[in-house]
């Protein structure tokens, strides 16, 4: 299997660490992904640390790419109209489009995001907004997806959209094993707010991550809002409110998308019935599994299993 080759577009003041990081997620599966680095012209860029940046590729190789990311840059300074060219040329060919951060200037200014629905960093939202009256800004998730174009908040945002990108790519057990190697959390929905609009303290001193793990091993029980709350020492009102706090969805929401992540994993790992991925994941029966699983990935289990399992037979985590 080929390479899925991803190609980073580094524009004039772009940021070290949203260039450097998803360098270090896709190399860690060297196997899997060839990343490369280009920028507008062959004298290069600098950096937002003043580090010049030469050597690299020139715009004529983003058409070698499957995945072009745009990460963050110093947008005020404009876009050279070749750049817009390339990039709009990308997607005409097909080609995945992704920004990091204020990155989706660039995009949105190559009118790319025209008619789409698109984030950046929050504090930048409704500048991107007002210059760009076309793109439908939602300012408070982390990234946006849609499908060949594809949008993130900022910094740590853009690790979980460069881990989406590889669920998408190579399933749920390749994009758990980029995070483990990055040290990064597993799974972040892109829907999650990009920041804690109010601080509430922690009980006894302690974030409720104990009893995300405690349900984390119990998915095929029948867990309720009251069990989780006792878990945690807290009333149920209290525990939604800090529940919220530190992921950002409800308690409910999260405990169904751990399901639906499970059941990708033992999809993925294991030759299990679908009635038992069903049971295991705590999704109840087969139908109630096609129905959750289909809504939330856009096809049915058993697709999903034949486009990325790998090793059937294995030990179910």
């Amino acid at each position: 299997m080929a390479a899925h080759r991803v190609t980073l577009l580094a524009l004039d003041g772009v940021m070290s660490f949203e260039l450097g990081m998803p360098i270090t997620i896709f190399r860690s599966l060297d196997d899997l992904y060839a990343v490369s680095v280009v920028t507008p012209t062959q004298a290069g860029v600098t950096t937002d640390s003043g580090l010049g940046l030469t050597g690299a590729g020139t715009l004529t190789d983003l058409m070698k790419a499957d995945t072009v990311i745009v990460p963050a840059y110093a947008f005020e300074r404009g876009l050279p109209p070749s750049v817009a060219d390339a990039l709009r040329d990308c997607l005409q060919r097909s080609k995945r489009v992704v920004s990091l951060c204020v990155g989706a200037f660039a995009l949105a200014q190559s009118g790319i995001l025209r008619q789409r629905r698109a984030t950046t960093h929050w504090i930048q939202a409704e500048r991107l907004a007002q210059e760009h009256p076309d793109v439908v800004v939602d300012r408070d998730v982390l990234f946006v997806d849609e499908e060949t174009v594809l949008t993130s908040a900022g910094t740590s945002a853009g690790i979980d959209l460069c881990l989406h990108l590889v669920r998408k790519d190579y399933g749920a057990t390749v994009a758990n094993q980029a995070a483990r190697n990055a040290v990064a959390a597993p799974h972040r929905d892109g829907g999650q707010a990009q920041f804690i609009k109010r601080h509430l303290p922690v009980s006894h001193g302690a974030s409720l991550a104990a009893t995300r793990a405690w349900a984390l091993e119990r998915l095929a029980e029948p867990l309720v809002l009251r069990e989780l709350a006792a878990h945690g020492h807290l009333s149920q009102r209290t525990f939604i409110r800090h529940f919220i706090a530190e992921t950002g969805m409800s308690p409910m929401r999260w405990l169904a998308l751990a399901r639906i992540d499970y059941a990708k994993q033992l999809l993925e790992q294991t030759d299990a019935p679908i009635d038992e991925v069903a049971r295991r994941s705590g999704l109840g029966t087969a139908a109630n599994l096609r129905t959750r699983f289909g809504r939330r990935c856009g096809l049915s289990p058993s697709a999903y299993r034949s486009m990325y399992a790998r090793d059937h037979g294995s030990a179910a985590p």
